[in-house]
């Protein structure tokens, strides 16, 4: 019987395991992960914390109970200490009782994930303080939550524009505390979204009462005795009483720095289409790998957990000897903040540009129904294309209205090479109930 080893059992493990043993049940699967839960969606959190999600064990995909029942052995709270790819041993010690352990495999999938990334600072170091957290881990939410229902705590700063960034501060704020963003960027989400979708984001919050210090680039953490009272900027002095870092996360891939896995830049295991790295035997999912960019047709570090259920199912079925193939990927994503609804694939202007494509663009607003059905919904489209080839290269997407289906099409008009030009007349149904007779993709494809 073939030995599988997993090393990590997040998201994108969970899924693979639970592919595995779900259809064959001849391979012997062990799981080591340092947590004493598995298969927590850290995407998440904020619904969490803003009491969307009522019952945080629906944001648990999976348990060591249910993955054993599948034929699985689970060792949680176990850290992996070394791997030797040579004699395909994994070692790893027991947290509780200090054991050490190790294991021989026959194929080992690397799942390990990602972890928060945290600045350094000028004259501190993050763990001295009480008052400030990271945002990953189902206890790392916990802890948010119970500061947040602290009446002491009256201001609250998020630092990190991206997407966990802006969701959290919409969270915070439902508490009733005074809320700051903090990025070193000038505009929030702008890895995703052109100006005319990141304006109206930042106008919306705005409207909430969110504060912006934007383009401030945070150097120190200023307090006493454990306790945090303001963020020292590259300009100001921020007061605050809790501090919640959403900057980002980097690959966890430390233990792996000196070995012979081929690494990218930021730490992810270079993969193949197939989630094989260049070592024998040896596979890497989620958001600690790699995945191939269907745009730039480049290895690309695109964590997003819609990428970890791709990258587990694949790599679960190139071990069972099926297709496990994956061509490529856009970065489908997308946020919804105060009823405004957004969501973007493939390249935005600025990162066309950088990959050095002729970049052109396409911008459209529009109303999602007929003036007559008295449901104003506007609905903005931009379309980013290469002029050479009038190829798709992005889109994004906003309104009230749930259009987000819709960035699924230019998704697979991105994979499947579509031009600009073809969308003049594409085929979309009319419904006063829920469109124009001549939709805005079409539209917008007309005027270009």
């Amino acid at each position: 019987m073939k030995k599988i080893v997993f090393l990590g059992v997040n998201h994108a493990g969970t899924i693979a395991i639970s592919t595995i043993l779900e259809k064959n049940k001849d391979y012997e699967v062990i799981a080591i992960e340092r947590n004493d839960v598995c298969s927590f969606l850290g995407c998440g959190i904020a619904l969490w914390i803003s009491d969307v999600v009522k019952d945080p064990s629906g944001l648990f995909y999976s348990s060591k109970e249910q993955l054993e029942s599948l034929g699985a052995k689970v060792y949680l709270k176990h850290e992996i200490k070394k791997v030797d790819f040579d004699e395909k041993k994994v070692f790893f010690k027991d947290l509780t009782t200090k054991e050490d352990k190790e294991v021989v495999y026959d194929k080992l999938v690397i799942s390990v994930g990602s972890k928060p990334f945290v600045p350094r600072f000028k004259s501190s170091k993050f763990e001295e303080w009480k008052n400030v957290k990271t945002v990953k881990t189902y206890y790392d939410a916990q802890e948010i939550i119970n500061f947040l229902k602290n009446e002491d705590i009256k201001k609250v700063s998020i630092v990190g524009g991206g997407y966990i960034g802006v969701e959290l501060a919409e969270a915070v704020k439902i508490y009733g505390k005074e809320t700051t963003l903090v990025d070193a960027s000038p505009k929030i989400l702008n890895k995703y979204y052109d100006d005319e979708f990141v304006d109206l984001m930042t106008e919306k919050i705005k409207e909430n009462d969110v504060k912006f210090e934007l383009g401030q680039l945070v150097e120190d953490l200023i307090g006493k005795d454990g306790k945090i009272t303001a963020i020292k900027t590259n300009e100001k002095e921020i007061a605050t009483d809790f501090v919640i870092f959403a900057i980002g996360a980097l690959p966890n891939t430390v233990l792996f720095k000196d070995s012979k896995l081929n690494l990218a830049k930021n730490g992810a295991i270079v993969v193949d289409k197939n989630q094989k790295t260049n070592i024998t035997d040896v596979f890497a999912i989620g958001d600690c790998a790699t995945i191939h960019n269907s745009i730039t047709n480049k290895s690309d570090y695109i964590a997003l957990a819609s990428n970890a259920v791709k990258t587990g199912r694949a790599v679960a079925n190139t071990i069972l000897n099926k297709n496990g193939k994956i061509e490529g990927v856009q970065g489908s994503n997308a946020i919804s903040i105060y009823g405004l609804h957004m969501m973007s694939t493939g390249l935005n202007t600025e990162g066309a540009r950088r990959e050095g494509f002729n970049v052109k663009s396409a911008f459209i607003k529009s109303e999602q129904k007929p003036s007559f059905m008295n449901e104003p919904h506007t609905v903005r489209l931009k379309v980013v294309y290469d002029e050479n080839s009038r190829l798709i290269l992005g889109a994004q997407l906003a309104s009230t209205y749930d259009i987000s289906m819709g960035i699924h099409m230019f998704s697979l008009a991105i994979a499947k090479k579509t031009t600009i030009d073809e969308l003049k007349y594409l085929d979309f149904f009319f419904l006063p109930r829920f469109n124009q007779p001549f939709n805005y993709v079409n539209e917008l494809a007309l005027n270009v």
